[in-house]
């Protein structure tokens, strides 16, 4: 059985039959999260940019767990040198394989620095093929990028889109982004955390579904989604 929880905000959990992950763990400080820092273990964490919104309770959780830190280079090594055992350090276009499958690191369109203010590389978001065979894009904090034409020729099961705004593309853009994408389900996320990136979802989600053959699906914070059967759809 394999599954995404909404953790608020863009942290991500997603369990697989081989293991869990976590996108972007921001938990402590962030006013919409329900889950507790202490109950996460994970097998591994990606990390899309340093922001201190999306590196989140990297260090605590995987410092704890000995969870595998996947993320940008430079992000990896600023890790380490605070006592992340074990990082695997990415690129741009570059794959890893991990018992849950197999993971691309795909371009973002924003910025990235270390809440302490050092270079942290490109930001990315990532592209995951399951062992099951459902594929997930993560967007992460990203504008509308011609990438996501590229990414729209290849079969999506999920795109996880931000639809905030300010930040990050906001609605028009990210229903712009649905229709490069063209995935079977689309899930928005980075919104409604703070009053800058207050959005509506619902009618952002009735926009996509009149206007694309995509399915959307809302989730509240602690709330989940099956990913299982999505690849045979």
């Amino acid at each position: 059985m394999s599954r995404l929880r909404f953790l608020g905000h863009n942290a991500w959990e997603v369990q697989t039959e081989k293991g869990t992950f976590l996108i972007d763990p921001f938990l402590t400080g962030n006013p919409v999260a329900v889950t507790n820092v202490e109950s996460l273990s994970p097998e591994w964490i990606f990390v899309s940019h340093g922001h201190g919104d999306h590196l989140g309770d990297t260090l605590s959780i995987a410092c704890r767990t000995n969870a595998t830190v996947v993320t940008m280079v430079e992000l990896g090594e600023w890790l380490k040198k605070r006592g992340v055992a074990n990082v695997v350090g990415m690129n741009l276009g570059g794959e890893w394989e991990g018992a849950f499958g197999n993971v691309r690191m795909v371009p973002a369109l924003h910025s990235s620095s270390t809440p302490d203010g050092e270079y942290a590389g490109s930001p990315c978001g990532w592209l995951f093929t399951l062992l099951c065979g459902t594929r997930i894009y993560f967007a992460c904090d990203t504008a509308l990028s011609a990438e996501m034409a590229l990414l729209g020729k290849e079969p999506l099961d999920v795109a996880v889109l931000p639809i905030g705004g300010h930040y990050t593309m906001g609605p028009e853009e990210a229903l712009r982004a649905v229709k490069m994408l063209q995935p079977k389900v689309a899930i928005p996320c980075h919104y409604n955390t703070w009053p800058v990136i207050a959005q509506d979802d619902e009618k952002w989600a009735s926009a996509v579904e009149r206007e694309t053959t995509t399915r959307v699906h809302r989730l509240a914070p602690g709330e989940s989604f099956s990913l299982d059967g999505l690849a045979k759809m």
